[in-house]
């Protein structure tokens, strides 16, 4: 049984087909296309964007799935959270499918998708995910029948703060990468930055704030994203132990596209190590927003018996993750 899942909670328009093969999840298809706005994503032009590239990458998809001989089972879309108007034209798309191919629609959460891509495609069974992304920044677990959020970001994601940094310096979107890339240039002295955890909370407008002042004094731009870096992953580290002992599990799985950084990758591994904690982390096509990861937590939903009507297929932009219950649990 293949599903067909369709991203479009931001920037990226995603489109998937995976199936199950020996319990993981196995992907025949992970195609998307990102706008990158010079200013900042515009709710509207990224909807725009999406509906450009949506007939191209869904013909993709069913290509690749036709190539393989695999009949599509389902159609999953990211109902939320995210911005309005790309989950709609993602909604768009998912019901017309779902018509087209008369096959049940499943409308699910993005960031509860992004933890069970990495339970999928690795080992770990139940983890705590440390979910890093442009706007979502959270610590998140299973526990008694709901994804539970255990710590968050109180104003911006992880992501958006380096995007903001990098674009006040002209870096283009997305700027985790040249953050990254900066970062890896500078060997002397770390400089001071807020490190604010408050309980298993997070904050990062200080760092872009004190970044900005940094650099105005003439700081070089290695040290400060050496800086920000040290920084904000130490306090995604901290938050990330404290609900490992919190909640008593032994697992901690990255998701978000900031996962992609080598350093936090690096930092969350010596944390793992440190409490004999086992450490995994997805590749790179799935750490970002994806189609792939929508189509498998569809399957979990579809297997579980979970679908959406058509009449209850709103988008729902501000649904939290502890809203969301685990197909199939039955506590």
């Amino acid at each position: 049984m293949a599903i067909l899942g369709i991203e479009g909670t931001a920037h990226t328009f995603g489109v998937g087909v995976v199936e199950e093969r020996g319990g993981r999840a196995h992907i025949l298809a992970n195609i998307r296309a990102m706008i990158a706005p010079e200013e900042g994503i515009h709710p509207r032009e990224a909807a725009h964007h999406h509906t450009e590239v949506a007939p191209r990458l869904v013909h993709e998809a069913l290509a690749a799935a036709a190539d393989a001989g695999v009949t599509i089972a389902g159609i999953a879309f990211s109902q939320g959270p995210g911005l309005g108007p790309c989950l709609r034209v993602a909604a768009t798309v998912a019901r017309a499918l779902s018509l087209r191919l008369q096959v049940p629609l499943v409308g699910v959460n993005h960031c509860v998708a992004h933890l069970e891509i990495g339970r999928g495609l690795t080992d770990a069974t139940d983890p705590v995910l440390l979910y890093a992304s442009g706007a979502n920044t959270q610590v998140i677990a299973q526990a008694r029948g709901r994804y539970r959020v255990f710590g968050e970001t109180l104003d911006i994601g992880i992501g958006n703060a380096l995007d903001k940094i990098a674009r006040e310096q002209g870096i283009p979107f997305p700027g985790g990468p040249a953050i990254e890339k900066l970062a890896s240039a500078w060997s002397g002295d770390l400089l001071d930055m807020p490190y604010l955890v408050k309980g298993m909370d997070l904050s990062f407008s200080g760092i872009v704030t004190k970044s900005a002042r940094y650099l105005a004094d003439g700081h070089s731009m290695e040290q400060v994203c050496y800086s920000i870096q040290e920084t904000a992953f130490a306090s995604l580290i901290e938050v990330a132990e404290r609900a490992l002992a919190h909640i008593r599990k032994d697992e901690l799985l990255l998701g978000g596209g900031v996962a992609c950084n080598s350093r936090l990758q690096a930092m969350a591994k010596i944390m793992c190590e440190e409490r004999g904690a086992a450490f995994f982390c997805p590749p790179r096509p799935v750490l970002v927003d994806n189609g792939a990861m929508i189509a498998w937590l569809g399957h979990l939903n579809l297997r579980a018996g979970v679908t959406t009507a058509i009449e209850s297929s709103g988008v729902m932009p501000y649904q939290r993750t502890d809203m969301v219950e685990i197909p199939g649990a039955t506590a």
